[in-house]
């Protein structure tokens, strides 16, 4: 396992370099560039493509992005459970958030057919998804168990 691993800033996209050690540590890392929290316990909105992309490729974390939209009953629904479990798998796991309305081309790239949907990332790549509402504990479980294998 690395020493060193790089997380894309949440505010500026700027790529930090933090020792493994302090991911885990009380004291919080912050962005070298814009000096913001990297982990704030909430998910990312990543609605443009080129984001998307520096978020999934250049951050050694997993990530786990929920594709949502505005006008979805279980998206709103699952959105403060979401919430919840990003200060619960922070800092091992980058959770962001797309809205398939702003970031269509996004979405269809990916083949998101339904919504909400979770799709789990290691190292820019897909390795699980899963389509529907789960509460906290469901997105907990869901995010552990693919990172396992």
């Amino acid at each position: 396992m690395s020493e060193v691993v790089n997380v894309v800033c949440p505010h500026c996209d700027a790529v930090n370099r933090i020792p493994r050690v302090r991911l885990g540590g009380t004291e919080r890392p912050v962005c070298g560039r814009c000096r913001k929290a990297l982990f704030d316990g909430h998910p990312v909105a990543l609605d443009e493509e080129a984001r998307f992309r520096r978020h999934l490729e250049r951050t050694e974390l997993p990530v786990l992005v929920d594709f949502w939209a505005p006008w979805c009953g279980p998206c709103r629904m699952m959105a403060p459970e979401f919430e919840a479990a990003a200060g619960e798998l922070e800092p091992h796991v980058r959770l962001a958030k797309v809205d398939t309305e702003r970031a269509q081309g996004v979405a269809a790239g990916l083949g998101i057919r339904g919504i909400p949907t979770l799709i789990l990332f290691r190292g820019g790549r897909e390795i699980a998804r899963r389509s529907g509402a789960m509460n906290r504990q469901g997105i907990a479980r869901f995010a552990e168990a693919n990172l396992r294998t």
